[in-house]
């Protein structure tokens, strides 16, 4: 009995806080600090399942979509995105292609390698990407990039690297391609 405890102990002192016993409402509360202010209310939440499929645990009309990802492997104690519904498709291969590869180099050339044989599901193009990572929200830092598969400074007028702190693209002219933008 006293190791039972003790094990469980260890388990729930182990746990992020954030993470302990969150109910769904809670889960969707957290989940919408991703999205700009204006667009809370009408977002759709999802949780992730273990086999890269997804569940929606609100409902919204905005076109918007937001997950929390705290807790998962390489994240922040909080930690959420937000981006456009059309994404859900390629949020899960990539998530596919996180499970699968030991580490971020592995991850990168099964991203290649499904966009070399047709496979790589596209971003939307001009979709937003909202990241908002810290130890709590309070401290949170939000990231933004927009998607532009196959864009290049060409095609766009955007510079293809940074300069002067102003948004460029990066990975040009490939299916990853995305416009950075200057943090906060």
């Amino acid at each position: 009995m006293k190791r039972l405890l003790l094990s469980t102990l260890t388990v729930v002192l182990a746990t992020p806080l954030g993470l302990v016993a969150q109910s769904d409402a809670q889960r969707v509360e957290r989940a919408v600090l991703g999205a700009p202010a204006r667009m809370r209310a009408e977002v759709t939440v999802v949780k992730w399942n273990a086999d890269h499929t997804w569940e929606v645990m609100k409902e919204g009309s905005n076109g918007m979509v937001c997950y929390d990802r705290s807790g998962e492997p390489g994240q922040a104690a909080f930690a959420v995105q937000c981006t456009s519904i059309a994404n859900l498709e390629r949020i899960a291969q990539n998530r596919r292609f996180a499970a699968e590869a030991p580490d971020r180099a592995a991850v990168a050339a099964l991203v290649s390698e499904a966009a070399a044989n047709g496979t790589r599901v596209p971003a939307e193009f001009g979709s937003v990407w909202l990241s908002t990572n810290g130890e709590t929200y309070e401290t949170s830092n939000r990231h933004m990039t927009i998607a532009m598969p196959m864009a290049t400074e060409e095609t766009t007028g955007f510079p293809e690297r940074s300069i002067g702190g102003g948004a460029y693209i990066m990975s040009a002219g490939t299916t990853e391609a995305h416009l950075m933008t200057p943090g906060r």
